[in-house]
């Protein structure tokens, strides 16, 4: 016979069951889907379009999200090192000959110096290598390092609503030494030399730390109106530089200053090409991962640290963010 105490037990656990079934059904999505993946670490190619197999390709290539060289953490999981997955893309198309042209569909505010200018590298390296014609197609943004890597291909088509431009070099400091004085907190820093520590948040920056700072992110901004001087040759420097003030374009605007080509959707861009490219019908294709791998040289660069948190579900800010370190940027961050 089971004691009184079982009993009473039975529908408080009952009760406590119910509440955790219904809590996490609720969290839960309506159905499960398996879906058997291929073991090739290659990328997997997909279709959008019903056309013969035999016609050629326009491949359409993504860019999103703030660019960096590392690998950046969505929601859930661990996300793609952007330009490794971009230069892994950028191969794939150069070595299937059906592929006749590339659209490069970007959504960007930008990133770090380095990101974007091994990505605007990698996309000329395609170019020259294949003669394969890229058109960038922007959508709702496209500004700073975007527009960095977009200036690298042939031809730039905004969309109606797109902002764009944003040209420049930014880097963001804190100060928080008169915080600190506030709550009696003295920071002591050991360094070889009284330029070791600027653009520390725990020391005031000095005009000497301030000139080096300023040295470099003009040596940046020369590489970034230089990168646009030569995708856009029917501007000269001048005009680059003077356009080049940090402010964004809409796509009207920038349009009647000549950084783009011209507004259009993706359709139109896609029609275009295939008249470029000599073909009735075409096959549209995207490339997407199916399963973890390291392609190539970017691939090996680590991931952000996520505490021990391992494939927990976390919420952080953006890498540009939340590193202490003061860094460069090609950035839109009002």
């Amino acid at each position: 016979m089971p004691s009184r105490l079982s009993i009473l037990r039975r529908p408080i656990m009952t009760t406590v069951l119910a509440i955790l079934a219904h809590t996490c059904i609720g969290c839960m999505p309506e159905a499960l889907l398996i879906v058997p993946v291929s073991r090739r670490k290659a990328l997997a190619e997909t279709t959008f379009n019903t056309d013969w197999p035999w016609t050629p390709k326009i491949a359409i290539i993504d860019v999103n999200g703030v660019l960096t060289t590392g690998r950046g953490l969505p929601i859930i999981g661990s996300g793609e090192n952007q330009v490794s997955f971009l230069t892994e893309k950028l191969d794939r198309a150069r070595s299937d000959r059906n592929v006749k042209a590339v659209v490069l569909r970007i959504n960007s505010p930008g990133g770090s110096v380095t990101a974007s200018e091994l990505m605007h590298r990698e996309i000329r390296h395609f170019r020259n290598a294949t003669g394969k014609p890229v058109v960038a197609v922007m959508m709702d943004v496209a500004a700073s390092g975007g527009y960095y890597i977009a200036s690298a291909c042939d031809e730039i088509v905004a969309h109606p609503s797109t902002v764009t431009g944003s040209i420049g070099v930014i880097m963001q400091l804190f100060d928080v030494t008169g915080t600190m004085r506030m709550i009696g907190v003295t920071p002591n820093t050991i360094k070889s030399g009284d330029q070791k520590g600027g653009g520390s948040p725990f020391e005031e920056l000095s005009p000497r730390q301030r000139d080096v700072f300023q040295s470099a992110i003009d040596d940046f901004y020369a590489q970034f109106v230089a990168a646009v001087d030569e995708g856009r040759p029917e501007l000269t420097e001048e005009r680059v530089r003077a356009l080049a003030d940090g402010r964004i374009y809409t796509a009207s605007q920038a349009l009647e200053v000549g950084l783009i080509d011209e507004i259009g959707s993706l359709r139109e861009t896609i029609a275009k090409l295939r008249k470029n490219i000599d073909a009735g019908y075409v096959r549209l294709v995207t490339y997407h991962r199916t399963y973890a791998s390291k392609p190539n040289i970017y691939a090996v660069a680590p991931t952000t640290p996520t505490n021990g948190n391992g494939g927990a579900i976390h919420v952080q800010l953006p890498d540009w963010l939340h590193q202490p370190q003061a860094r460069f940027m090609y950035l839109w961050a009002p």
